[in-house]
């Protein structure tokens, strides 16, 4: 992942910011340029790259409202998910995303005996943190919101008996496939029994779509733990890969995300607008 990828996404919050301040008065390509310090030109051009259509289209993803366009128009019932082939290996995008679950008892040692690897990383959402152990990621931490170490600090405190090294390296393959969203990544998911249902329920959340936590609730079996699932998804180690962020209140409201709303707002309307290109160019 290149370093512009982080550059591009400090741009987009700086335009997150901006589209709030000026409330329901949408900006022209020129404010909006403007308030970036940038030349329409360039602004369109670093916009279009990154995500395939212009800023005028872009910035109507970021708006807050576009959560309940998409829950009105992109909501997805997880049992026709399954029944589609979108269960427990999910795709996102070009990239195929294999998963393994330690056991509860593995879980329950909090990570005694676990060497977990780890290493910073650039992506489309600025700065992450990704670990693993030898059989996969098992954390990605997103930093542009919640700084590097409460990142750091946040994933560690899930294994605190774990073992941890600093090693890019061995991370690499798995970190570039997933971040770049190519290829193929396998996770080692950590977690109880419960959080491991809601997580993979996630995975069956289709790139561009979203859904709610009562509809999570409901596909594992346990419609009145809605508020158990929203503590397992906003506990969900692995951000991004395991979509949390495609989970919405009824309402249509954000919700919470572990990493900071501009984020979950960046992720939803980076994939939205993705779909939307693609759509335009078959």
């Amino acid at each position: 992942m290149e370093q512009t990828e982080t550059y591009h996404y400090q741009i987009m919050r700086r335009a997150i910011a901006a589209i709030d301040a000026a409330g329901d008065s949408p900006l022209s390509l020129a404010d909006l340029a403007a308030d970036m310090n940038m030349s329409p030109a360039h602004f369109q051009r670093v916009f279009s790259a990154w995500v395939g259509v212009s800023p005028k289209r872009y910035q109507q993803y970021l708006t807050l409202t576009h959560a309940k366009s998409l829950l009105r128009d992109r909501f997805t019932t997880l049992e026709t998910a399954h029944a589609v082939g979108l269960s427990g290996s999910g795709r996102l995008h070009d990239l195929f995303v294999r998963w393994e679950a330690m056991s509860p008892g593995d879980y329950a040692r909090d990570g005694a005996g676990l060497t977990i690897f780890w290493g910073w990383f650039e992506s489309h959402f600025g700065p992450a943190l990704v670990m693993g152990t030898n059989r996969g990621i098992c954390g990605l931490a997103f930093a542009a919101e919640a700084g590097p170490e409460p990142a750091m600090a946040d994933l560690k405190s899930r294994w605190p008996k774990a073992d941890f090294v600093e090693d890019p390296t061995f991370l690499r393959p798995w970190a570039t496939a997933a971040l770049g969203m190519t290829g193929e990544t396998q996770l080692h998911m950590i977690g109880a029994p419960f959080q491991l249902q809601v997580w993979e329920a996630l995975l069956n959340i289709p790139s561009g779509h979203v859904t709610t936590y009562s509809e999570i609730a409901c596909s594992i079996g346990r419609p009145k733990a809605v508020r158990a699932v929203g503590t397992a998804v906003g506990r969900n180690p692995v951000s991004w890969l395991i979509p949390c962020h495609r989970a919405l209140r009824k309402s249509g409201a954000l919700g919470g995300y572990h990493w900071g709303l501009p984020v979950k707002r960046a992720m939803l309307a980076w994939e939205s607008a993705r779909v939307d290109a693609q759509g335009d160019h078959p």
